[in-house]
């Protein structure tokens, strides 16, 4: 198995940066299928990192390894300690909303809270996520009343409910039609922005990963291995307007080339 490229060469480092989660050599295999092969990254505290790569290349699996939700072979740390198990610092959201149908809205947001044993002290958070993703007027509503967007908006207000500071979102709004697609990518950068979480979000889409993030880490097809990480040259705040620009359209040819380049 070929080996990523070393972890100095990643990144270009920032003096007093630091870490949050640090993958040296990290590989992981079902049975005779090698899903990742000896991947190395470094993302530093707060940034909002993409994975971007075919299907099939180990995104969805590397994401499970930084959850600590799956063994794998090499050296994972968050925040300096090594993963070897799920994290009450980590939060994940998957592409489908898993919402209980019998609870509300509110009441979904609040299962974090009622796990801990403390629903009613955390209802005002619970509600100030659910205004925070846009759904001030369906706190009540149930997921059959609720779009498909709308059950994402509030899977997103769950994950920030539990407090973690590292969040994990495995192609989230990849289900959903373009323009609530757009809308979510827009209420997420805000999102990332006041929580000042540090993110890791899967994706196949190259515009939304250059949108969204501060680097894409591309992928190559399975067994996956990383390519390279291509940063996003960008100020925050961003909005809609950023993908009229010479600038973004760049950088998606530079990451659509590092990625043609692996299949």
């Amino acid at each position: 198995m070929g080996k990523s490229r070393p972890l100095e060469d990643l990144r270009p480092r920032t003096s007093g940066q630091t870490d949050c989660v640090i993958a040296n050599n990290v590989s992981k295999s079902f049975g005779s299928v090698v899903a990742v092969d000896q991947v190395s990254f470094a993302i530093p505290n707060g940034y909002f990192s993409a994975l971007l790569g075919p299907s099939g290349c180990g995104k969805s699996t590397l994401l499970r390894m930084v959850a600590g939700l799956i063994p794998f072979e090499g050296s994972l740390t968050l925040h300096e300690q090594p993963v070897e198990g799920p994290r009450p610092e980590v939060g994940m959201m998957f592409q489908t909303p898993t919402l209980l149908p019998w609870r509300s809205a509110l009441e979904n947001v609040l299962l974090p809270a009622v796990i801990r044993g403390r629903d009613e002290d955390d209802r005002e958070r619970a509600l100030h996520y659910l205004h925070l993703v846009g759904l001030k007027d369906r706190e009540f509503a149930y997921p059959k009343h609720l779009s498909g967007g709308m059950q994402q908006r509030v899977s997103l207000a769950r994950l920030l409910m539990t407090g973690a500071d590292v969040l994990l979102l495995d192609e989230p709004f990849g289900a959903l039609d373009e323009f609530t697609r757009e809308r979510l990518n827009i209420e997420l950068l805000r999102i990332h922005a006041e929580v000042e979480a540090t993110t890791m979000f899967v994706t196949h889409s190259i515009s939304e990963a250059v949108f969204l993030a501060d680097e894409i880490l591309v992928m190559t097809p399975g067994p996956g291995r990383l390519a390279g990480v291509v940063k996003a040259p960008f100020d925050r705040p961003r909005d809609i307007d950023l993908m009229r620009t010479p600038e973004f359209t760049d950088t998606v040819f530079a990451v659509r080339e590092m990625l043609g380049a692996t299949i």
